[in-house]
Parts: structure tokens; C-alpha cells; sequence
């Protein structure tokens, strides 16, 4: 009898042993499957920040605020200093047939940006449109009394000192006034105004190239704004951006001597015309609220497009004929606002002539 209790004894202990062996078996086959699912979600995560990873747009970046300059377009006033750190510039006509320049800089430091001339009505539109600090040499009375109307936040360069607004000998007056960045921060913050934004730009820019693949070759782009001032970009496909001329004449900087270049060119159709004032000096108004024709083009492309302003201090929309806000390449803009009966001339290498493109409006 005692022999058999041994043996059952010796069976039961077997079995333990074998029963203990299968759970510390299975206990280490499930640490290895919960360690290797860890692993692989640690895996997917770091594939999904790779994923989701994006560049930033660079012409547009950080929350300073942006400043306008009204800048001289006389032919006496060039070279012009600043238009190529500008991450958008305006051109549109005054009286006498001459345009004027709005350049807007954001996040830039520059000793020189100039001449700087008098401030105009309309220009106020898109300081507004773009949230930014408004600069200029003097105003009419219709810019005047506008900036007083939608208290804008502005910089007069005729009120402020010497130290702010300067006049450099190279060129004569009018034509000579001068600021730098860095001196109009000082008066922007002497005046209490705001020195940054969180306003979205106007333009949807996106880092990925644009190519405008279906749109017409734009290898040179001539735009009349009036009989007096007839502005045209030569496509530099070895550097991707339009070179810009002016009257026959090469635009450069100032400051370099660099040519004056553009990465996108918008052109907006919308008529100007002559004030009835009591001063009559010719002074033009604009009728820049509504829908309007227009080209985008950049990368030696060419589309039309919708200009849409609903209200002075809306934010222009640009789209495309089936209502798609356009993408712009990360780069500057140039803005040229001219008539609706301009003979825009269009062209590129691809089309067996010359496309000559007249909007009627």
C-alpha cells in the first residue's frame, strides 16, 4: 500500500510540475505576442509622423505683422529698393497714366525700401484685405479721409521725423524718401498699433510646385495699364521666375542691382477712372468690387481666372473657371490691376504664333 501512495504521489507531482511548466509557457508566449504588438504600433506610429510631416510655406510664415509701402513708379524714382523681399506688390494706375507700387513685407529686415510716395484711396482696400500697417509720403483727400473712416492703422512719412523718413541724395524730390523696416517698427509700436496677426493670406499658397498643366505657355507676359506705362515679364526657365521690364527698360533693385522678379503674376481686369474733385488733378478711383476676369501665371503657364472682392475689407478670392480656389506657388506676387479693354499680350514657345488675348470685360 505504501508503495502505491507513492507512486499516485509521484503521478500527482508530475502533473503539477507539467501543469506549472505549460502556464509560465504560455506566459512567456504572451509578454513575446504583447511586445511585439507594442513594437508594431511604435512602428506605425513612426510611420505616421513621417506621413503626416509637412513643409511650411516660406514667403508667408511666422505671425508678424505685414507692412504696405506705397513705392514710386515714376521713371525717375527707379531703380526702386525692397520690391523683390516684398511677398506681394500691387501695381495699379494714378492719375497722369503713371501706376503706382503697393510692396507688403512680412518678416523681413531691410535697411532701404523706396521711394516712397503718397498714399491713394483704393490702395487702402487691400492694406486692408492683407491686415497690414499702412505706409506712405503724404495721402490725397480721398486716402485722407479714408484712413480716418476705417481707422487704419498708417504711417505718414511727412509727419514723422528724419530718423523715420529719409531723403537721399542719388535722386531728387519727389522721388527720394526712404524708410527701412526697422524704423517703421519703432513708430508702429510708439503709435500702440498691433506688430503681429494671425490673419490667413490672401493668396492659397501650397509647397508643392504648381505647374498649371492645362493652361497656355506664358513665356512673356505684356500688360498696358495706359498709353503711358506698359509693363512686361520674360519667363527665366533656368531660375523659374519672370523677369519684369517697364517702359522697354530692365526693372532692378536698388540696393543690388539684381533684376526685379516675379514667381507668380495675377492680373486683375477692373476698370479706373477720373475723379470730379474740386483740386482736379486727374486723380483716379477703381471699380474693384465684384467678379472679375483675369490670368494667373507662373512657371511659364498661363490660366484664366475670377477675381472676387465683395467688400473693401474682404479678402480678394482667386479662382479658377470651375470656382476652385486657385494653389500659387510659394513665392513672390505680382498684383497688376489694369483695365478691362488692356490688350494683355500672351506669349509662349508652345503655340505655332504669338496668342494675343484681348479681355472685353
Amino acid at each position: 500500500m505504501e508503495k502505491k501512495g507513492i507512486k499516485i504521489l509521484i503521478i500527482i507531482l508530475i502533473i503539477l510540475i507539467i501543469v506549472a511548466g505549460g502556464i509560465i509557457a504560455y506566459k512567456i508566449i504572451k509578454e513575446k505576442e504583447e511586445m511585439d504588438e507594442t513594437e508594431e504600433v511604435s512602428e506605425n506610429q513612426n510611420e505616421e509622423v513621417v506621413v503626416t510631416e509637412e513643409k511650411e510655406v516660406q514667403i508667408f510664415k511666422g505671425n508678424d505683422r505685414p507692412i504696405a509701402v506705397m513705392i514710386d513708379n515714376h521713371k525717375e524714382a527707379w531703380p526702386q529698393a525692397g520690391l523683390n523681399q516684398a511677398y506681394m506688390v500691387y501695381e495699379i494706375i494714378v492719375e497722369g497714366g503713371e501706376t503706382r507700387l503697393m510692396a507688403l513685407f512680412k518678416g523681413v529686415n531691410l535697411d532701404k525700401i523706396g521711394p516712397i510716395r503718397s498714399a491713394r484711396h483704393y490702395f487702402i482696400d487691400y492694406a486692408m484685405e492683407n491686415d497690414a500697417i499702412y505706409t506712405h509720403f503724404g495721402w490725397s483727400p480721398q486716402a485722407q479721409s479714408d484712413i480716418s473712416k476705417y481707422s487704419i492703422n498708417n504711417i505718414n512719412g511727412i509727419t514723422e521725423s528724419s530718423a523715420t523718413f529719409w531723403r537721399v541724395k542719388d535722386k531728387y524730390a519727389p522721388h527720394n524718401a526712404v524708410t527701412s523696416t526697422d524704423a517703421l517698427l519703432k513708430v508702429a509700436k510708439a503709435k500702440g498699433y498691433k506688430t503681429t496677426s494671425e490673419k490667413e493670406s490672401v493668396l492659397n499658397y501650397v509647397t508643392e510646385d504648381v505647374k498649371l498643366e492645362n493652361g497656355q505657355s506664358a513665356t512673356s507676359v505684356t500688360i498696358p495699364h495706359s498709353d503711358l506705362q506698359t509693363v512686361k515679364y520674360e519667363y527665366d526657365e533656368q531660375n523659374q521666375v519672370y523677369k519684369r521690364f517697364a517702359r522697354k527698360k530692365a526693372q532692378t533693385d536698388w540696393t543690388t542691382g539684381n533684376s526685379v522678379t516675379a514667381k507668380n503674376i495675377i492680373i486683375t481686369f477692373c476698370d479706373n477712372y477720373t475723379l470730379q474733385d474740386s483740386e482736379n488733378k486727374g486723380r483716379q478711383g477703381l471699380k474693384n468690387i465684384g467678379t472679375f476676369n483675369g490670368y494667373y501665371i507662373t512657371n511659364g503657364k498661363a490660366i484664366k481666372i475670377k477675381c472676387i472682392k465683395e467688400a473693401r475689407n474682404m479678402q480678394t478670392r482667386y479662382e479658377d473657371l470651375q470656382g476652385n480656389e486657385i494653389e500659387v506657388n510659394d513665392g513672390n506676387t505680382w498684383v497688376n490691376i489694369c483695365p478691362t479693354n488692356a490688350e494683355v499680350e500672351i506669349e509662349g514657345i508652345e503655340e505655332p504664333q504669338p496668342t494675343n488675348i484681348t479681355n472685353n470685360g
